[in-house]
């Protein structure tokens, strides 16, 4: 599913237009980013938490040449699945 598809779907569960759904899944996930660029975590109850987490900087390989190389260190997006989430998989 990609965000036309979801867009689509909520147009149709919440008895919307696909403009008007596609609006409200932009603004969720706007949401999240804004949330997520400001090292805040969210939690959708049921479904899962978004979060930001550190990776360390670290010595990396460069397949070409086989020379190594650094990697800066670096925030990055997380989630974690949350337990009926789990369950309905």
């Amino acid at each position: 599913m990609n965000r036309a598809d979801l867009a689509a779907h909520v147009a149709d569960a919440a008895g919307i237009s696909k403009a008007q759904a596609d609006a409200a899944v932009s603004s969720a996930l706007d949401g999240i980013k804004d949330s997520l660029s400001g090292g805040e975590s969210v939690t959708l109850i049921g479904f899962g938490t978004f979060s930001v987490s550190k990776r360390a900087a670290r010595t990396g390989r460069n397949p070409a040449t086989g020379k190594p190389l650094k990697i800066k260190a670096k925030n990055v997006a997380k989630f974690t699945a949350g337990k009926a989430l789990k369950d309905a998989l």
